[in-house]
């Protein structure tokens, strides 16, 4: 199969072999004699796919029993008004660190629906660096503290975790989840849109503490509270069943190749290799963000001109490497590698552009 490489941030390159599979299962899905994605979200093979999915996460992230796995709609972008909606309305306000655009994004929704307490803005440094977690202080009474553990658009990622305390920590881990072994004790929310690391577009994955699933009021549209979705196991209204499915496949496919540990070294290597090429080709691409907030998901860099930049990005496509360009907001350019891009792909866009650079420089 002539597959390129393919390094968009999302929605992003899948395993192979899960493509594969759901392409066998998608007429006849085990012998049922219809697809799963016509087939009715309280048979007995949807159930089948549902609890499988959960429980593979679960097993994954070693997440305690004191939480809840839940399927949603609506994307990350959802999550930036559900958080609040449940867990800052009748508190005084909550904590939140700003480091690029989509926890910009967030910030924007929560502080509509309450007051928000700002603990570190990294507009001053263009959002090309993070704070030392040691560094955060949250605030006694604050609802949460936010953040955003990899900024796709500027390329940031926290490595360590701020200590929150009593504080609830909340994360929107949409561009880096299942890339590491994950803490989920240290949390008191994680949510994620699919696109990146757990499958399709279409779901978004919450994992919530129990205790913090029972504060969303009454008041609240139904759909729009958490305890609505865990007493129903995700199954209050239709889920987006062929979303769920092939996401139980992407997770099935990393517990196969070795787990978060495995995810973790081959994400580490991958961006090694791109890395090393921008720091050794003697300033020809330049990476802004900070060497210690550097993102092993989403490498954002530049070359000299704006005419190198979309040289690169065509040629990149005629050697079968694509999704290079920059996000709008920032030019340049930008390489994704999550979790089912080949190391052999970071390599080749690596060699490429050493190439690059030896012929333009």
């Amino acid at each position: 199969m002539d597959r390129k490489y393919n390094f968009y941030a999302g929605p992003a390159t899948l395993p192979l072999p899960v493509l594969v599979q759901v392409r066998e299962e998608i007429v006849d899905y085990h012998g049922a004699g219809l697809s799963l994605i016509e087939t009715s979200h309280r048979s007995k093979e949807y159930d089948k796919v549902h609890t499988g999915a959960s429980s593979v996460i679960r097993e994954l992230f070693r997440v305690p029993d004191n939480y809840s796995i839940l399927f949603l709609g609506g994307g990350a972008t959802l999550q930036f008004g559900m958080v609040p909606l449940n867990l800052l309305q009748g508190k005084p306000f909550c904590d939140f660190t700003l480091t690029g655009q989509w926890s910009k994004k967030a910030y924007g929704d929560a502080k509509k629906i309450g007051n928000v307490n700002v603990v570190y803005d990294g507009s001053d440094n263009n959002f090309t660096g993070l704070p030392d977690p040691e560094d955060i202080r949250t605030s006694r009474d604050a609802a949460y503290l936010h953040i955003t553990s990899n900024e796709t658009v500027q390329g940031v990622q926290w490595h360590r975790w701020p200590e929150t305390g009593s504080v609830p920590l909340v994360a929107d881990m949409s561009s880096d989840i299942m890339s590491r072994p994950l803490p989920v004790d240290k949390f008191g929310l994680i949510y994620a849109g699919a696109q990146k690391n757990l499958g399709p577009a279409g779901v978004t994955l919450v994992i919530i503490r129990n205790d913090l699933v029972e504060e969303g009021q009454d008041t609240l549209p139904a759909y729009l509270r958490y305890r609505t979705h865990a007493e129903k196991d995700s199954l209050y209204n239709t889920p987006p069943v062929f979303s769920i499915y092939v996401l139980g496949l992407v997770m099935e496919w990393v517990k196969k190749s070795g787990g978060l540990s495995k995810m973790q070294a081959l994400s580490t290597e991958r961006a090694g290799l791109i890395y090393c090429a921008i720091d050794n080709s003697g300033g020809f691409y330049r990476c802004p963000v900070q060497e210690t907030a550097r993102s092993s998901m989403n490498i954002v860099f530049h070359l000299p001109s704006a005419e190198l930049e979309a040289r690169f990005i065509d040629e990149a496509g005629e050697n079968d490497m694509i999704g290079l360009k920059g996000h709008r907001s920032l030019g340049g350019c930008r390489a994704s590698v999550y979790n089912s891009m080949p190391v052999e792909g970071a390599r080749a866009l690596s060699e490429f552009m050493k190439e690059f650079a030896r012929k333009n420089s």
